[in-house]
C-alpha cells in the first residue's frame, strides 16, 4: 500500500508540473511607446526576463548586449544598465532621453540562460520599439539580429481588436510555419485564465513567415517566435540545445471618446 502511495503522489506531481509550465519571455518595456511633444523626453526602460501573465520572474544576469537603433545607426546602452527588481528577481533599468522625431528600436540580447525543467538553454532577443513627435519613419526596419519578428503593422498606435502581423526571421531568412507564442503582461495581476490553455496563447506564421494576432484588450503584448539553434552548449558535461526567441512586445490602446 505505501509503494501505491508513492506511485500515486508521483503521478499526480508529474501532471501538476506538466499543466503548470509556463512560456518564458524576455521583456524589454518602456514607460512610453509613443512620445508626443507634451510628454517627458525620458522614457525609462525595464528589461526583465519571466512569465508575464501569471507575472512569476526569472533572474537576468547583465545582458550580452543592450542598444538602440535609429535611422540605421546603432547606440550601445549596456554599460548604462542599472540592478533593479522585476517580479522579485534581478532585472535591469535605464533612461535614454529622446532627442529627434521618428522610431526607435531598443534590443536586448541575453546571456544564456539555463532551463532544467526544459532541459535546454534559452536566449530571447528581445526588442520594442518606441515612436517620438509624430514622426514614425523606420517602424519596419529589419535590424539583423540572429532571429527577430519584422513587424508589417505599426507595433505602436493599435486599438485593442487591431490585427497585428509580423515576420519570423532566423539568421536573416523568413521561418515558414514558424510556430509564434503570445502572452499579456498581466502587470496589475486583474487578468484571469479560465484554464491553462489560454495562458500562452499560439499562432502559426504562413509559408511566408507571416503570423497574424489580435489582442482582445488593450495593455503590453509578447510575441515571441522559437526556434532552435544548430548550436549546441554544454551542460553538466553533456551538449544541451539552445531555444532562440525571436521576441517583439507591442502595447495596444483603449478606444477613446469625447
Amino acid at each position: 500500500m505505501k509503494f501505491l502511495n508513492v506511485i500515486c503522489s508521483t503521478v499526480l506531481m508529474f501532471f501538476c508540473s506538466f499543466g503548470s509550465s509556463y512560456a518564458h519571455f524576455g521583456m524589454v518595456i518602456p514607460s512610453d511607446n509613443m512620445v508626443m511633444q507634451d510628454d517627458s523626453r525620458q522614457v525609462d526602460i525595464q528589461l526583465s526576463f519571466s512569465h508575464p501573465f501569471e507575472i512569476v520572474g526569472m533572474p537576468l544576469v547583465k545582458p550580452e548586449n543592450f542598444f538602440v537603433v535609429k535611422d540605421g545607426k546603432q547606440q550601445d546602452l549596456n554599460e548604462k544598465l542599472q540592478a533593479t527588481k522585476v517580479m522579485d528577481h534581478d532585472a535591469w533599468k535605464t533612461g535614454y532621453a529622446i532627442k529627434r522625431p521618428g522610431a526607435y528600436a531598443f534590443v536586448m540580447e541575453p546571456k544564456p540562460y539555463w532551463e532544467p525543467a526544459e532541459d535546454c538553454f534559452i536566449v530571447h532577443y528581445t526588442k520594442t520599439i518606441v515612436a517620438a513627435f509624430g514622426d514614425d519613419e523606420g517602424w519596419d526596419s529589419e535590424l539583423g539580429l540572429k532571429t527577430e519578428i519584422v513587424p508589417l503593422s505599426k507595433p505602436f498606435g493599435l486599438y485593442a481588436g487591431n490585427v497585428f502581423q509580423g515576420i519570423v526571421k532566423l539568421d536573416g531568412k523568413v521561418v515558414p510555419y514558424a510556430e509564434v507564442e503570445v502572452e499579456y503582461y498581466n502587470k496589475d495581476k486583474k487578468a484571469h485564465a479560465p484554464t491553462d490553455y489560454m495562458v500562452t496563447q499560439a499562432v502559426k506564421a504562413d509559408g511566408n513567415g507571416v503570423f497574424t494576432y489580435a489582442a482582445p484588450i488593450a495593455g503590453w503584448w509578447g510575441f515571441a517566435a522559437l526556434n532552435t539553434s544548430d548550436e549546441k552548449m554544454m551542460q553538466d558535461n553533456q551538449q544541451k540545445d539552445i531555444e532562440l526567441g525571436a521576441v517583439l512586445w507591442v502595447k495596444f490602446e483603449n478606444w477613446q471618446e469625447k
